[in-house]
């Protein structure tokens, strides 16, 4: 077991400092980084620290694929009502007895239909579409019952009029589950290459990113918090606010200080969320980003720009998944998730 904790740990570093061409943390292929699921977009779009056999789960943290998400199918559609966008993924896991467990998940993301349009903008008539989808194929064992490790191999097409692109990505994680119900994964995810391309402007980009996010299920209330750090691979997200107002007096607009830069940093990588069991069948999740919060929030009003919820419902063998999040003042997609345990049907 520590020589696969060890091999872990040294690919995780590995792909830290990995600084090949095909890769950035925001690419081409951002679908890769897009929440298929109701459950992770309500807790934050992270690699959940969870091992309750959720399928849905495996896409963003491959080391929760695990024998209690055996014969497990699942099927969720991300919609936005004012954009006519819509992401619809399957999923499907199975365990086998010495060579662990497997989940694949085929995913399709459908931009709308573009008109065509000049170089000054002017339209001349016509309609395009423009679509991605991901093959995905991953892999999970439990080395022990303090920790488990994963990896998704997955393909990612682009699909932009004629134009096509398609790229090789993996994600590698590991979960630890120490004392008093806490847990921690690490995960990096689409480290890869672009096999094609026809686009004019060359090489695409891979949205490569490492997370590490904790969980801790408290003693004596049903309650889950989710502690994320993400983006560990680029620490500077800090930008001047372009709306700032210059000092009455001088006329200049002032710099922010180097401690504001810190915290603005700190808190740029931080996420945090919950998840309430409300008895057996009903789960409220909620979670707060500070990034989106900063980036996307109207300039003079209150909003709840950056909040994520939703709600899990179980029903016998289905489980129903909704959330809702709030990434702009314009749009709020809408997360389902069915889940379904095929082996409750016998």
């Amino acid at each position: 077991m520590k020589r696969y904790i060890s091999l872990l740990g040294l690919l995780l570093l590995s792909l830290a400092t990995f600084e090949a061409t095909a890769q950035v943390d925001n690419g081409a292929f951002r679908m890769l980084t897009a929440n298929n699921s109701a459950r992770t977009a309500a807790l934050g779009g992270l690699p959940l620290p969870m091992h309750d056999g959720d399928i849905s789960t495996t896409l963003f943290n491959p080391s929760s694929i695990c024998p209690s998400t055996n014969n497990q199918v699942a099927f969720s559609w991300v919609g936005d009502f004012n954009t006519a966008t819509n992401f619809a993924t399957a999923q499907y896991a199975h365990t086998f007895e010495k060579a662990g467990s497997f989940a694949a998940s085929v995913q399709y993301l459908n931009h709308g239909e573009m008109t065509y349009t000049s170089e000054s903008g002017n339209e001349t008539g016509g309609t395009f579409d423009v679509s991605s989808y991901a093959v995905t194929l991953g892999w999970g064992r439990e080395l022990t019952d303090k920790w488990s490790i994963g990896a998704n191999l997955k393909y990612a097409g682009l699909q932009y009029e004629s134009y096509r692109a398609g790229a090789l990505a993996v994600d590698v994680a590991g979960t630890y589950w120490a004392y008093s119900n806490w847990a921690f994964t690490l995960a990096a995810r689409n480290v890869g290459v672009q096999l094609y391309s026809d686009f004019e402007s060359g090489s695409l980009k891979l949205p490569f990113r490492i997370d590490f996010v904790a969980s801790k299920k408290l003693d004596h209330l049903p309650l889950t918090i989710v502690m994320g750090f993400k983006d560990i691979q680029r620490w500077n997200k800090y930008h001047a606010d372009p709306n700032a107002e210059p000092d009455p007096i001088t006329g200049i607009v002032p710099e922010a200080t180097k401690t504001e830069i810190f915290f603005t940093n700190l808190a740029s990588h931080l996420v945090l969320g919950g998840e309430l069991e409300l008895g057996k069948n009903l789960v409220l999740r909620a979670s707060y980003d500070y990034e989106v919060h900063r980036n996307m929030k109207p300039v003079e009003a209150r909003s709840l720009v950056g909040f994520s919820a939703g709600f899990g419902l179980k029903i016998k063998m289905f489980e129903i998944d909704y959330s809702r999040s709030r990434n702009n003042i314009v749009g709020s997609p809408n997360y389902l998730t069915l889940r379904i345990d095929l082996s409750k049907f016998k």
